[in-house]
């Protein structure tokens, strides 16, 4: 599963099915901690082939959420 932040209004994007699910309203340090050196450089073809060996192989800095909590 993937999952990006925006960091303005994207609403174009709801056209292409990534509706917003959630807000960032405290904890903007981690977000600021995520790796981004490599951007989009990830093959989405690759990442949905091979999934996280293929990241783990050819992005060893990747940055991975390892749990979440959603609180009502």
């Amino acid at each position: 599963t993937q999952m990006f932040i925006n960091f303005k209004n994207n609403n174009f994007l709801d056209d292409q099915g990534f509706a917003p699910f959630a807000k960032v309203t405290k904890g903007m340090d981690v977000v600021d901690a995520i790796n981004a050196e490599y951007g989009e450089a990830p093959d989405q073809g690759m990442v949905q082939a091979q999934g996280n060996i293929y990241l783990e192989k050819n992005f060893p800095r990747l940055s991975f959420i390892k749990s979440a909590v959603v609180k009502a």
